[in-house]
């Protein structure tokens, strides 16, 4: 039987702006209470709580918070259960990555490595771990949705250091699903390009590039991108899985 939003509390990490924008707005129209979490564009965020109290479903609060430590990791989904009331979904969507030439060795720095581990890999973690004991106390368990990328499973992408943790990310997703038993449904979105802030950082020549690669030419719909984290959420019966919503571009 599908997993009703109406009515779930929902934390959707890098919440302010793009897809996680997006994410935030359709779970609201489900019915579902939203906690926003930005980092620094609180405007932005609010913008979005303004969006979730006009679909007048649910409630929408402010979650400020730095993914790349693990203190506001903890702290956010707290105060997400403090202000919400208690905590069903987590969107892990935060991410962090830095442009540079993927097969140039010499151009990712230390800091690149650092960051995209903190962000990508160590706060998914810390946000589970923090989360874990409140799943398992809901009667219907707790479901856990990464955003990943075709840069996971796809030899290119925005830097190395991010592809590297983006693959990652899905090993992580495995290993949860497999050990932490019937009360967690964690999965992966791996999306293609998206035309957002962004996405908009590749030359357009490299954006004609990937859509000429696409199996249907065209971007992946940021809105079907989107929709793609609601009906997850609402399967009650997949964990552990990778879903590719990307036009065709991140095919072998």
């Amino acid at each position: 039987m599908p997993y009703s939003l109406k009515g779930r509390n929902v934390l959707v990490t890098g919440g302010s702006r793009g897809l996680g924008a997006r994410i935030c707005v359709k779970f609201a129209d489900e019915g579902a209470n939203v906690a926003v979490n930005y980092a620094h564009g609180e405007e932005r965020a609010r913008e979005v709580v303004g969006r979730i109290e006009t679909i007048g479903k649910g409630k929408g609060v402010l979650m400020r918070g730095d993914m790349g430590l693990e203190e506001d990791c903890i702290s956010v989904v707290e105060e997400t259960i403090k202000q919400l009331g208690g905590i069903d979904i987590i969107i892990s969507n935060a991410g962090y990555t830095r442009f540079s030439t993927y097969s140039d060795l010499s151009t990712p720095t230390v800091s690149d490595w650092d960051l995209c581990h903190a962000i990508n890999i160590k706060a998914p973690f810390f946000l589970l771990r923090q989360a874990m004991p409140h799943f398992k106390a809901n009667p219907e368990g707790g479901a856990f949705i990464v955003t990943s990328s075709i840069a996971a499973v796809k030899n290119g992408g925005s830097c190395l250091p991010y592809s590297v943790s983006k693959a990652a990310q899905l090993h992580f997703v495995r290993g949860m699903a497999g050990s932490q038993g019937v009360k967690l449904r964690i999965n992966a979105v791996l999306p293609g390009w998206l035309r957002t802030e962004w996405g908009e950082k590749y030359t357009p020549e490299q954006v004609e590039e990937m859509n000429k690669i696409a199996w249907l030419g065209k971007p992946t719909d940021l809105d079907d991108c989107a929709q793609t984290f609601i009906d997850i959420a609402k399967n009650s019966s997949m964990t552990g899985q990778k879903i590719q919503v990307d036009s065709g571009l991140g095919h072998d």
